[in-house]
């Protein structure tokens, strides 16, 4: 994908995009990418979560 695509995309295409590459990985390798990913989601709810509260 180029980088002009990576700009257009919805941010759930990317997330689905991001679950095929895990899915496609080793067990072991899926265990440490579904951490990654849980972490990355975790802090961009607390960042939503921190800026809905300063409104």
């Amino acid at each position: 994908m180029d980088q002009q695509h990576a700009h257009t995309q919805q941010p759930e295409e990317g997330l689905l995009g991001r679950l095929e590459v895990i899915e496609a990985q080793p067990l072991d390798a899926r265990a440490a990418g579904y951490g990654q990913l849980a972490e990355e989601l975790l802090g961009e709810l607390q960042r939503s979560d921190q800026e809905f509260s300063n409104r």
